[in-house]
């Protein structure tokens, strides 16, 4: 679909239910599922050339987005192949994003390819000062699984002006919480496995730059790395960015509702909510062992590691390695579309009481940061 551009902007809204599909009297409403490897004659081939259903999906995110978008096999496929197009040799990144972005560019620091100056994402002074001889400024925001934020218009000005790029890892916010391309972003990175799939089902990245020639070096990265997403996962993600605004309308809704419960809660010491989205950070008095308790009780929310599904899932992130420097009885949220009051009466009657609290005086104190940052993944 290609937009009048006599008339007004459509809304994000309607853009995601409209971008990518098929035009022309007797065509199908949406780009059928490909499964192909080769084509007749012209020469083709899926992994160099496409399909269909690929090209469909990019469509409608990169429209979201304002650029162009790539897809991958995964978003941990999608950051490879940042670091592959962009070929920094040294990049600025967060001290608390997601391990596995953490853990790719350890690995490249170990075998000399790149040199990683970790910061704090939201000391944007900080940050400027390391961007100075860097190559990219990485920025995760919100941030995995802490739920903090970082001021894109200032970081991205001050990587301009340190004639570095900026990258911004944008799955939590997803394509209609914010506009990293706006503030220079040169690549915006998405987990479609979380949000725009929304369904749990499927592996899937994305990344949507405005610049051509980036867009050709992202497209030489999954040509010669091979992370070429699934035709089937393709067609499942854009089903699923089709119904994204009305999901994440009722993800937001119970969150902001669940996040007001949830600080009035004696034992509950803090939630970190950005203000909008389904995710959430909910450190439990107790520390892991009131965490534990909390995952170990649910019946609704699920305890599982992903997130971004239409199912409400928790888990307590200071149990891996990669994550052992957040507090350990920090639980990360992700806010589905079930019914908030049930939602809330499943945590509810999970949380430690006023009563346990009372009984051990342990549970009283609230959390706190552990100082530091882990090297581990």
């Amino acid at each position: 679909m290609h937009p009048d551009p006599n008339r007004p902007p459509l809304s994000p809204s309607t853009i995601a239910v409209t971008a990518g599909r098929p035009s022309g009297a007797g065509a199908p409403l949406n780009h059928p599922i490909v499964m192909a490897s080769n084509f007749r004659e012209g020469g083709e081939y899926t992994r160099t050339h496409g399909t269909e259903t690929w090209a469909a999906l990019e469509e409608a995110v990169g429209a979201l987005e304002g650029g162009r978008a790539v897809s991958f096999a995964s978003g941990m496929a999608a950051a490879s192949a940042i670091v592959y197009a962009l070929a920094p040799k040294v990049v600025v990144a967060p001290t608390v994003s997601y391990m596995g972005v953490r853990a790719l560019l350890s690995e490249h620091q170990a075998v000399g390819h790149i040199e990683v100056r970790a910061v704090d994402i939201t000391d944007t002074v900080a940050v400027a000062a390391a961007a100075q001889g860097a190559d990219v400024v990485w920025v995760e925001t919100p941030t995995n699984p802490t739920m903090e934020t970082a001021d894109l218009a200032a970081i991205g000005a001050a990587a301009a002006s340190a004639g570095a790029r900026m990258v911004v890892d944008s799955t939590f916010a997803t394509p209609l919480g914010q506009q990293p391309l706006a503030h220079g972003a040169a690549i915006v990175l998405h987990s479609g496995t979380k949000f725009i799939g929304g369904h749990s089902d499927l592996l899937i990245g994305l990344c949507v730059t405005g610049d051509d020639a980036v867009y050709d070096r992202l497209i030489a990265a999954r040509t010669y790395q091979g992370g070429t997403p699934g035709s089937l996962e393709a067609f499942l993600a854009l089903r699923g960015l089709r119904t994204l605004p009305v999901r994440l309308a009722a993800m937001e809704r119970n969150a902001i509702t669940l996040v007001e419960r949830l600080r009035a809660h004696p034992g509950v010491a803090e939630v970190r909510y950005p203000g909008h989205g389904a995710m959430m950070a909910v450190i439990v008095r107790g520390g892991a062992a009131g965490a534990d308790a909390v995952c170990a009780g649910v019946q609704i929310v699920v305890p599982a590691t992903s997130l971004g599904g239409v199912e409400s899932t928790i888990e307590r992130r200071q149990k891996y390695a990669g994550d052992a420097h957040v507090d350990p009885g920090l639980l990360r949220f992700s806010v589905g579309i079930e019914d908030v009051d049930d939602l809330w009466a499943d945590l509810a009657a999970n949380l430690p009481t006023q009563q346990e609290i009372r009984r051990d005086p342990r549970q009283a104190m609230s959390s706190s940061r552990i100082a530091g940052v882990d090297s581990s993944p």
